[in-house]
Parts: C-alpha cells; structure tokens; sequence
C-alpha cells in the first residue's frame, strides 16, 4: 500500500500555486494547510472556507431505493426530492462500516458521497447487496466542494442565489457560475454551507470563481479536522470502526424510529437490545484543565484505572483549549466525570463534557 502512487484531485495543480503543503491522506495528495491551521479554523468561523473533498466517494443508484435501504439505518422511503439523510453503513453484526450522505436531488435516483478510505469496500459491498435490485454508477468524473461558514450564504447569493433557499440537508441540481453542480446545503464543520459536486473537469473554473470572492479562502485537512472535532462530528477510522455500534458511537440518532419500529437494518437485534439495556461503552467530550493536547490513542484513567481511549484530540481554536473525544465505561459517561489523559507519561486532569463544543450553526430555516 505504501509503494502505491498516490491519487490526485483535479485541484492538485490549484493547491500548489496557492501554496499548499501537500501530504498523503487515504490514498490522496491533499493539501493540509495554507496559511496556518489556527488561522484557517478561525476564518472558517467567521467568513467563509472552501475545501476539497474530491477523495471522497460519489455515486449514483438507480432501482429500489430499497436494495440500499437493507444496508443503512435511514428509512429512503421517508426521504423525498430535494432532501438528505446522514446515515451509517453496517455489517451483518451492526458494527459501522462507514458513515454516508445520501439524498435524492431528483426523483428518479439517489445521490451517495461516502469516505475516501473506505468508498471501495463501500462500493463494492453495495453491488454485491443489490444483486438486480438497484444499480450503483460511481461517479469518478465528478469533484466535490465544500464551502463552510457563515458567509457561505452570502457568497452563495452572488453566484448561486436559488441555492440559497435550500435549508440544512436539502439538496437540488442548479447552475453556480455557469456550471451544473449538485448542491446540498450541509458540511462537516458545525458552520451554515455547501457541499457541491461539478464535473471533475470544471472544479478548477468553479474553485477560482469561489476563490475569487474576497471573503473565500482555500482551508486544509487541518482546520477541517479542528472544525469538524470541535463540531463533535466521528471521523470514520478514528472514532467508529467496524468494530463500533451506533449506541456506542452516540449515534443512536441516526437509527431512524421507522427502522427501530421495523427492526430491518443489519444487527438490528443486537442494536435494539444495546439501545434498551445500554452499551458498556461510550462515546463522549472531554475537555482537559491544562494546555497539554491529548492525541489519538491516548489511555483515559478514572482514579487510577485504565477505563478507555481518545479517539480524536487536539487544540480546539474556538474553544481556546484542547479537546477530545474517545471511549469510555458507560458508567463514567455522564458530564462532569472526572478523568484522567495520560499525556507523554503524565496524568492530565480532565472531565467529560456534552457535544458539540462549538454550537453547531446549521441553518434550519
């Protein structure tokens, strides 16, 4: 894997002329900082930042809504044209295979965008479930764009004023500076913005028209992992594996009551029973006392006991301070719990917090 050459977005060229510091993610060159991590979080959070996330995966599916439905814990039948539903793949045990966005632009096909690292088990595992039922076209020729903050919208009415009237997880096809793009009014950093799918051909054109807006800058991996973690938003890989259920993972929410009452979705016996007794661990906040960052991977103590795992951590610049968020026995998952993050060799005090630890700003209408 390591000897594999890696893959390119169609902004690669872009990043490099903006200066970027390019690195290896999920099989990707991608770009993880231009300016500064700290100072692209806070324009994100005040203006607005423009990230690529071609690496991820988009596609297609045409057939029964249904053959797709089996796989995930959002009830497709609920969902009608113009909206989006987030939701979780699972295997046959319940465990998380990936965390997806799926929505229905038109009436007449969904529109799927899951993680870059794992878009080809997802992929291939959605065929091998549909059998005849439904079709699955991976959509490679597209790029996506996410803008993301609170002037998204504004930079929006110049360019794309009829997405503007999208509320949060909605979505429709439309023309955004002269190219047709699928737009979602969604994201992955807690902020009002857009995710935006064009032909891998256009995305250059279209970044620039975006870039061109005084109020844009181009955000990396960096600040999309600060944002997103402040957000309290799993990233796949770190905090939810295959080895994760939903109830674990505190994302019982996205189990649809429909599918709960209908008990259909894979592990649906093992999830109901950990939904009704509680799992035995927990995913929780933690914001530590000191200045000292706990990383992933970092053991949790509660009086001296070893009790989990930080799964994601790091400085939050909203926040002010650092902040994490990992697993723990489900009896310590209550704020205001006490903890302890050993940080190169020292016991750091702690305490577990609700989500988000930045408000999210979704614009719900």
């Amino acid at each position: 894997m390591a000897d594999q050459p890696l893959h390119r977005t169609p902004l690669y060229d872009l990043h490099v002329e903006l200066g970027a510091k390019m690195v290896p993610f999920a099989g990707y060159e991608m770009p993880v900082q231009y300016e500064g991590v700290m100072a692209e979080h806070h324009h994100t959070r005040k203006h607005a930042g423009l990230f690529d996330v071609s690496h991820m995966g988009q596609a297609r599916v045409t057939g029964e809504a249904g053959a797709l439905e089996a796989l995930i814990t959002a009830d497709l039948g609920a969902l009608e044209t113009g909206q989006q539903k987030y939701t979780l793949l699972l295997n046959d045990e319940g465990g998380i295979m990936d965390d997806l966005m799926v929505s229905r632009p038109e009436d007449d096909f969904l529109f799927v965008v899951v993680n870059a690292a794992t878009k080809g088990a997802d992929f291939a595992h959605m065929r091998d479930r549909f059998g005849t039922r439904a079709e699955l076209i991976e959509l490679d020729d597209r790029a996506l764009l996410a803008l993301q903050g609170p002037e998204a919208v504004k930079v929006m009415e110049d360019l794309c004023p009829g997405a503007c009237g999208l509320k949060f997880m909605q979505a429709g096809r439309f023309e955004l500076a002269g190219f047709e793009v699928l737009v979602s009014r969604s994201g992955y950093t807690g902020e009002d913005g857009f995710e935006i799918s064009v032909l891998e051909s256009e995305a250059e054109a279209l970044a620039r028209a975006l870039l061109a807006d005084e109020r844009v800058k181009p955000i990396g991996l960096g600040a999309r992992d600060s944002l997103r973690l402040e957000a309290g938003l799993c990233l796949y890989g770190h905090d939810m594996d295959e080895t994760i259920t939903p109830p674990e993972a505190a994302l019982t929410w996205a189990v649809a009551k429909s599918r709960r009452e209908r008990a259909d979705f894979p592990g649906a016996r093992r999830i109901l029973k950990l939904i009704e007794d509680g799992p035995e661990r927990k995913r929780v906040g933690i914001v530590l006392n000191d200045r000292a960052p706990a990383r992933e991977g970092t053991e949790i103590q509660h009086d001296g006991e070893t009790v989990g795992v930080v799964t994601s951590g790091g400085f939050g610049p909203t926040v002010g301070g650092p902040i994490a968020m990992g697993y723990v026995r489900a009896d310590l998952a209550k704020p205001g719990t006490p903890l302890e993050l050993m940080v190169r060799g020292k016991a750091r005090q702690a305490e577990v917090v609700k989500t988000p630890f930045s408000e999210h700003r979704f614009f719900r209408g």
